[in-house]
């Protein structure tokens, strides 16, 4: 079964996407994907200044 997340409150910085969503048991999380072509970078945080913190310093080696 595939998880169906709504995401709010995004943000660029970059090519990386910060954005908020709650997972299946209702907490409220955050996520920075990197959407360069052939990157794959991605991780999920608990608080937004993590998640934030890992766009900024994100290097796309791709």
């Amino acid at each position: 079964m595939t998880a169906y997340r709504r995401f709010r409150d995004r943000r660029r910085f970059g090519p990386v996407q910060v954005a908020t969503y709650y997972d299946g048991r209702g907490r409220e999380k955050h996520t920075a994907a990197c959407t360069a072509p052939g990157c794959g970078f991605s991780a999920d945080y608990t608080d937004r200044s993590a998640a934030e913190l890992a766009a900024q310093t994100h290097h796309c080696k791709a």
